[in-house]
């Protein structure tokens, strides 16, 4: 079954602050890594919309990080799952692969 993939905004902004932190490292400019990957890949980038940000203000604190909780209600308010190792998704009852 073929299915869309998206990799959220909010994702590639928590990357990118890793990287500015010297956190994580590429073996060229990130900017550069995202675009050649979303494109050999085929995944398209989820903005970050007001609604998205709105829906944390509902979320249980089941996650302390806010870019996990960002990565919650876009997947709520989407209707996506989620790919992630991370049991903390399945308290908002999000489909959790992996």
């Amino acid at each position: 079954m073929d299915s869309e993939c998206y990799l959220s905004l909010g994702s590639c902004w928590e990357v990118a602050i890793k990287v500015s932190l010297g956190r994580l490292e590429f073996d060229r400019p990130v900017q550069q890594f995202f675009a050649e990957q979303l494109l050999a890949c085929g995944i398209s980038l989820l903005p970050i919309e007001f609604r998205h940000v709105m829906r944390v203000v509902q979320l249980p604190f089941h996650h302390r990080d806010p870019f996990d909780r960002l990565l919650d209600a876009q997947a709520l308010e989407e209707r996506l799952s989620i790919v992630s190792a991370d049991a903390a998704f399945d308290g908002y009852g999000i489909q959790r692969v992996w």
